[in-house]
């Protein structure tokens, strides 16, 4: 009966612990870009917000205990190049982004999942149709 419960238990643990690895992520564990999001999610949520993996921003400046957001990237699209840039650079505006916070091809996952995931909550802005007159 002991050896029984203990079992049980220890399944319970198992369990638990193999569902922490995909905690919020919402992209399927098949998927090219599930290893990015995660990446995401360990390295990156504490600071931006995006969604589909469950993060919410916000992280507070070591040095003046003033809460830091990064980009939104529910409403901020980036593509590959400009998240190489910012993953490598320390961000664009040098605030509290640390460089290098993922390297080769791990930067290049996030990156890719970025390029992929960011920005499907943008606003839609209306096409304006001017046509230019060269007379």
């Amino acid at each position: 009966m002991k050896v029984a419960a203990t079992t049980m238990i220890l399944l319970a643990c198992a369990g638990a612990l193999a569902a922490c690895g995909s905690q919020g992520v919402q992209v399927a564990t098949t998927s090219p870009y599930h290893h990015g999001a995660v990446l995401f999610r360990d390295h990156c949520s504490g600071c931006h917000t995006l969604s589909v993996v469950g993060a919410q921003g916000s992280a507070t400046s070591i040095g003046n205990r003033i809460k830091q957001n990064g980009p939104n990237f529910n409403i901020r699209k980036e593509n590959v190049e400009q998240a190489l840039y910012a993953i490598r650079n320390g961000g664009f505006s040098g605030a509290i982004m640390p460089q290098n916070i993922v390297v080769g091809p791990e930067a290049v996952a996030v990156a890719t999942f970025l390029e992929k995931y960011s920005g499907r909550q943008a606003q839609k802005v209306p096409s304006t149709n001017i046509t230019l007159s060269t007379k």
